[in-house]
């Protein structure tokens, strides 16, 4: 799962809301997709604490080294802001950046094989990303309908790495007091990628005379959610996440550019609340289960990966604070 088919599908829950009268505009179709996704608001801040876990690694699929990571943590922060709309407003172009540190502590147990692309003690990552993304909202069948068009620069400390992309779109197939559904699909422009074209699915049900709700993104996340206080909101669930970076290796077998990509399903409790109107802080905690772990040349596809890594089901924390004035 790449990040950017997690992204797309930040466009599709926007359509929860695109059915509520005839006149929706942009207003309410940021405001959907910033109620779900800390990340897409204005200024957002995170930090990501891993407990300790155990992992076995091969390479060239030849057993290369088991170990254990005592520390791992990341910081990510977010910035986007819209800077142009139409006078219909329904063109919007926004413009995106993205930093993440990733810093790992590996225990003594790690093999010192040079051949590993990495080595006992603290090791540090840093990621860049800036993007640009345009989204028209029509109607198509007399049903709301947004396309979205994204463009991707990545980077790490050293010089800039990739471009990637996607187009999307999305319909609203129901929408009532209760319960709303949506389809759509992913194409996405990157010639490593798997998968050329993912469909997409929403469906949010409020349940009648209740405080829950239910959240479910195919294939991102399922929650389940309920108002806590007077400006709070619990949810318990999981949730599906994709990390990446880039290495620049220096071995007789690994010497070049690199990509590392993760995936992960974070189970657990999430609870989030409004200190203002605009001001929201997030906090997350339970399990995360790390469902592979590979390292690609830069530019290949996942599965063409050299280095292969599994670990242990481990116990996390997130905070956050986000700032969205709009």
């Amino acid at each position: 799962m790449k990040v950017k088919i997690i992204s797309a599908l930040l466009i599709g829950t926007s359509l929860q809301l695109l059915a509520q009268d005839k006149e929706t505009t942009m207003k309410t179709f940021g405001k959907a997709i910033t109620d779900k996704f800390p990340t897409t608001r204005i200024f957002d801040v995170q930090y990501e604490q891993l407990a300790a876990t155990n992992f076995d690694s091969k390479l060239f699929d030849e057993t290369l080294a088991e170990g254990s990571v005592y520390e791992h943590n990341r910081l990510k922060f977010a910035f986007n802001m819209p800077f142009y709309r139409s006078q219909s407003k329904r063109f919007i172009l926004t413009s995106s950046l993205r930093y993440k540190y990733e810093s790992y502590d590996f225990g003594p147990t790690f093999s010192t094989n040079p051949e590993a692309p990495f080595s006992n003690g603290k090791q540090d990552f840093h990621y860049f990303a800036g993007a640009l993304s345009a989204t028209y909202m029509s109607t198509l069948f007399k049903k709301p309908v947004i396309y979205n068009a994204t463009a991707t620069v990545e980077a790490n400390h050293e010089n800039f790495q990739r471009l990637k992309g996607f187009v999307s779109a999305n319909i609203v197939l129901k929408k009532n007091a209760n319960t709303t559904i949506t389809v759509g699909a992913l194409v996405i422009l990157d010639p490593s990628s798997i998968v050329p074209i993912t469909p997409l699915f929403t469906y949010n049900h409020k349940f009648k005379n209740s405080k829950w709700d239910i959240d479910f993104i195919l294939p991102q996340r399922l929650l389940f959610r309920r108002e806590l206080l007077e400006n709070g909101r619990i949810s318990f669930g999981t949730e599906l996440n994709s990390e990446n970076y880039y290495l620049n290796l220096n071995t007789s077998r690994l010497n070049g550019i690199y990509e590392l990509n993760q995936l992960e399903l974070k189970s657990g409790l999430t609870y989030e609340y409004h200190i203002t109107s605009k001001i929201i802080v997030m906090f997350k905690v339970g399990a995360n289960t790390i469902v592979n772990t590979r390292i690609t040349e830069r530019g290949e596809r996942t599965n063409n990966y050299v280095y292969d890594q599994k670990d242990e089901m481990q116990g996390y924390f997130k905070v956050g604070i986000s700032y969205n004035p709009f």
